[in-house]
């Protein structure tokens, strides 16, 4: 597997592990909050979102998620579609209690909306340098090198 293949599966598995974000529509940078990626590991190229019809994401379009893993060892941006899904199949496969106690009209709350993400570009960085490079970075020794390695732009 190359550096980037391992970077990505490091993503997924980072993500999977805390799927918390940040989530802005392109068009307007002002609307990043915090949202909950519902992952399925058999599609890779997308993710969802619960929210409401009357929030600002419900518009759909291009848009940027940020992410920082639990740990703080993995950051990533990434770019996507927004639209909306209309698959039962997919609620009720994403469906959770947490979703639920947002949600107090259940599956069939009439502000419910599920969006899904088409997921386009995306730049990984992996902050755990190990701990040769950790502890040559404190004592001032030049890492770039090395950090570089731990970086690369992809798609999802």
């Amino acid at each position: 597997m190359s550096d980037a293949e391992d970077l990505k599966f490091k993503f997924w598995k980072t993500l999977a592990g805390s799927p918390f974000l940040f989530l802005q529509l392109d068009s307007d940078p002002h609307s990043a909050v915090p949202m909950t990626a519902q992952l399925d590991k058999h599609a890779d190229s997308a993710i969802w979102f619960f929210t409401g019809k009357d929030h600002t994401l419900a518009q759909g379009g291009p848009a940027t998620a940020t992410f920082s893993g639990k740990e703080h060892d993995l950051f990533a941006r990434f770019t996507g579609t927004l639209a909306t899904e209309t698959s039962r199949e997919r609620l009720e496969k994403q469906w959770n209690s947490t979703i639920e106690a947002w949600f107090p009209g259940g599956k069939d709350d009439p502000n419910l909306l599920m969006l899904r993400m088409d997921l386009g570009r995306a730049e990984i960085w992996n902050a755990d340098l190990g701990f040769f490079d950790d502890a040559r970075m404190l004592l001032g020794f030049d890492v770039r090198d090395e950090a570089a390695d731990e970086h690369t732009e992809t798609t999802l």
